[in-house]
């Protein structure tokens, strides 16, 4: 493994335990390519963190997304995450065009305008994180079916509303809404009490539908199992500990602004057991 694919697993291994953990049950030839994909992900995800201001965080995204379109090779091979990540789209024929377009979508991520409907996030879902997965089992399978496709956009969309779950105290700190204004207006929740991390029945009401559309989705992927192949399984094993970490949101005492902590070992212990077990993904 060369200095920049070795980059790429420390730098996952550090930010994302869940993936870093997931890759070990890849077969081993194929865990360099699938850490400098999430290394690429981690990098666009931390721009908003990194830049602060929207100008910035653009210069950011228009970095990677002239890389991709091969328009930096010099500088792209002295950055450890993208010459590896160019290594990779090469040798698994993969296009760039999937990630040309995370980056355009996570162009949101840089503002402050609202998520605006349930349709918007689901959109959002797809083109980044459910890319993510498709193109995850793509490395491993050598080509995935309509089947496996589908499901990695139902990956995606699960994995999204955790993550706006995970992090609404932050997205809250900066005044962004990953929360669909649909879904709150629909409970009558005020986005501002979001924004004043106040927690009120209205908006416990948004967030509990939020978590039901989520689980839903863990369990679509865990009883379609058959639908995935074995070789790619893999790549939805993130997905593990998120089931029992949103059964914890149910509980009355939950604060959505102190979500609960998942200790490593428990998250582990999770992805091994989907290891075993891929329906345990949705059970």
């Amino acid at each position: 493994m060369g200095d920049h694919f070795k980059h790429c697993t420390a730098l996952v291994r550090e930010v994302d335990r869940d993936r870093y953990l997931a890759t070990l049950f890849a077969p081993a030839d194929k865990r360099d390519a699938l850490f400098a994909l999430y290394a690429f992900d981690v990098e666009i995800l931390r721009v908003r963190d990194l830049a602060r201001e929207p100008m910035p965080g653009e210069i950011r995204l228009q970095w990677w997304r002239e890389m991709l379109l091969g328009e930096r090779a010099t500088e792209a091979a002295a950055n450890p995450v993208s010459a590896a990540l160019s290594e990779t789209l090469t040798r698994y024929d993969l296009s760039s065009e999937r990630l040309i377009d995370l980056i355009e979508a996570r162009r949101f991520d840089v503002y402050n305008e609202p998520m605006s409907g349930f349709e918007a996030l689901r959109s959002y879902a797809l083109r980044t994180e459910g890319s993510i997965f498709e193109l995850a089992a793509r490395i491993l399978a050598g080509g995935i079916g309509s089947a496996t496709a589908g499901l990695s956009a139902t990956a995606g969309e699960a994995k999204t509303i955790a993550n706006v779950l995970a992090l609404l105290p932050h997205h809250a700190a900066r005044r962004q809404l990953y929360v669909p204004l649909e879904v709150l207006r629909h409970y009558q929740a005020d986005p501002d009490d979001i924004f004043a991390m106040r927690v009120t029945p209205e908006l416990r009401a948004a967030l509990a539908e939020l978590r039901l559309r989520a689980r839903r989705n863990l369990a679509l992927i865990g009883s379609a199992s058959a639908d995935i192949p074995v070789v790619a399984r893999p790549s939805f094993l993130p997905l593990a500990p998120l089931r029992r970490w949103l059964l914890e949101l149910d509980r009355p005492d939950y604060d959505p602004f102190h979500p609960p902590h998942t200790t490593p070992w428990r998250k582990q212990w999770c992805i091994w057991r989907a290891a075993k077990s891929f329906r345990r993904i949705g059970a």
